[in-house]
């Protein structure tokens, strides 16, 4: 996988991408995922990877844009994926697709989450899943819309947070 330089991006440990995978493994086939903050795009190229349908890539930096599309050429994904360079909350707040999964990994320390999460929520089709990686320090919210927080995994200085709609 092809990385972009620079302090906002990090690429999520093989741990927690695998625990993350582990935990959604039933939902991935044939599913429409959203990869906003998405950086390399590591995430979305690994649910692809392991039967999602769609992949949607959202960053506002060039270089992990073009690291993005250099991995999903690399790995034979590019139609199967829409990538956009724009502000992931600009696109968020304005997207009108829906998704089956969501990951968010915004950079650390400037309450992302807490802007972008109640717009992802209205973009989530039912029984969907929200996954935020954070900084482990960061609390994200409790809810957004209808989705609450379902289970909180720790590796290392990170932090991943499920959210599932109330009920499920």
């Amino acid at each position: 996988m092809v990385t972009p330089q620079g302090l906002d991006v990090r690429p999520t440990s093989d741990m927690a991408k695998e625990a993350i995978f582990s935990s959604i493994q039933y939902e991935i086939e044939n599913s429409e995922m959203l990869d906003l903050f998405a950086g390399s795009g590591q995430m979305g190229v690994e649910a692809l990877s392991r039967g999602a349908k769609t992949v949607t890539f959202i960053d506002s930096d060039p270089k992990a844009i073009a690291a993005v599309k250099t991995n999903l050429k690399n790995c034979g994904f590019m139609e199967k994926s829409r990538v956009a360079l724009m502000d992931s909350i600009a696109y968020i707040k304005n997207c009108s697709a829906k998704f089956d999964i969501a990951f968010l990994d915004p950079p650390y320390g400037k309450n992302l989450i807490d802007e972008a999460l109640p717009f992802v929520a209205q973009t989530i089709k039912p029984y969907g899943v929200i996954i935020c990686e954070t900084e482990k320090r960061e609390e994200p919210p409790a809810q957004a819309g209808d989705f609450e927080i379902k289970k909180e995994y720790r590796y290392g200085k990170v932090k991943v947070t499920v959210y599932r709609r109330k009920g499920e």
